[in-house]
């Protein structure tokens, strides 16, 4: 592996019919917004285990219990985590905190965006390996697609107001606050809302 002492977390939430991707229904159903989860985690994790860039660690919610995720685990070379917290900020906090004890560096990102290639992993990688304390990638909604840290800042988590269009804007502020050099990287669309799956090069069954 290129980057043996980062780590790359992906999040996913588990595709129960009615649990996820909810914002879409019910321009689809539940049981086609649950499908397309499973399609898009399962899309995220092929793209980013192929290159063995870095190690790979797939955060579950509600728990990695759920047979989909053992059916990840088999397919690809990840580790499976569990993640812990009461919103999403605190759940971000707490697997950036954990894993940064046995790493340099850590990116997380979520499965929501099929645009996010190898590209953008590797300028972020690059980014931190070359002196950045943070890199952050913009969504086109105003929130953002990934993260990358050297050390885990627990207000960058707290006050945010997710699932706005503000959490971008409030995140950077945070970054610029805290005195930290910092690298943005180009924005790209994220699946979230109706409008959003003209975007979308998935098949919907």
């Amino acid at each position: 592996m290129l980057y043996p002492n980062g780590r790359l977390i992906i999040f996913a939430k588990a595709p129960t019919a009615g649990k996820v991707k909810t914002r879409l229904i019910p321009a689809l159903t539940a049981e086609q917004a649950a499908g397309l989860s499973q399609q898009l985690i399962k899309n995220t994790l092929s793209k980013f285990t192929a290159q063995q860039l870095l190690p790979v660690e797939l955060w579950c919610a509600p728990d990695s219990h759920h047979s989909f995720f053992n059916d990840c685990a088999q397919q690809f070379p990840v580790v499976l985590k569990n993640q812990t917290g009461s919103d999403l900020g605190a759940r971000m906090e707490n697997a950036i905190t954990a894993t940064l004890k046995h790493s340099k560096w850590a990116i997380i990102i979520g499965t929501d965006c099929p645009e996010l290639d190898d590209n953008d992993l590797e300028h972020a990688m690059l980014a931190l390996e070359n002196g950045n304390d943070a890199v952050i990638q913009p969504a086109n909604d105003g929130g953002y697609v990934l993260i990358g840290l050297k050390q885990c800042e627990p207000d960058l988590f707290r006050g945010i107001d997710w699932g706005t269009s503000q959490v971008f804007s409030q995140t950077r502020q945070k970054l610029n606050d805290l005195g930290w050099s910092w690298k943005q990287l180009e924005s790209r669309q994220d699946i979230d809302r109706p409008e959003d799956l003209k975007h979308l090069n998935i098949a919907i069954s």
